[in-house]
């Protein structure tokens, strides 16, 4: 009994120090999750400075959300946590990182509309859009979502239910994480530092 305890805590103790070995050790720079997934990619879509595409920033990391200005809580509050991650980076740190609020909602969010409003949260964030037809080719690129739903009793006609995620694209314009809505601005910001 004793030396079959004696070989399962010398067993854990090994585990335990390869496991140390490889996050001491290891490569500090995680390996994208969907590297080899069909999801993500190179796209185009419009901006106040002109076409803007994905691989423009080649070398900074990226942050993609798709949203809507007239969004009343999760488009405002996913900003404000991109901000606050980018925000307790150094001055360098910030220039090699890139929030992209691709807006759903073209009809309403112009792009210098877009701008003013990205620039309210942060000038590392800018705001792009395009026709119907080329926001549904990056949404789908995406696995994202939206629809348009009706709202009788309001002055805006209708608001958009859409995927509340923040895609993070490495340096190399992969997309490396796919990040839920309630992310804390201290875990975004980890999750940048560790493709810097």
């Amino acid at each position: 009994m004793r030396k079959t305890t004696t070989y399962v805590l010398l067993g854990m103790a090994l585990l335990v120090g390869a496991w140390a070995s490889f996050e001491l050790l290891g490569p500090k720079t995680p390996i994208p999750r969907y590297a080899s997934a069909s999801i993500g990619g190179d796209f185009q879509l419009s901006s106040v400075d002109g076409e803007r595409k994905l691989s423009d920033f080649k070398g900074e990391v990226v942050l993609i959300y798709f949203g809507f200005i007239s969004c009343p809580d999760v488009c405002p509050t996913s900003l404000a946590v991109m901000r606050q991650a980018i925000d307790q980076l150094s001055e360098e740190q910030r220039e090699k990182v890139r929030g992209l609020f691709i807006s759903v909602d073209p009809e309403r969010d112009t792009v210098d509309e877009l701008n003013a409003y990205t620039q309210y949260f942060s000038d590392r964030i800018i705001g792009v859009t395009g026709s119907t037809e080329e926001i549904d080719s990056v949404v789908k690129q995406y696995g994202a979502y939206y629809k348009f739903v009706q709202l009788d009793d309001s002055a805006l006609g209708y608001t958009v239910d859409h995927s509340a995620r923040i895609y993070l694209i490495d340096p190399e314009g992969q997309l490396a994480d796919i990040l839920a809505h309630d992310v804390n601005p201290n875990e975004l910001h980890s999750k940048i530092l560790a493709y810097l």
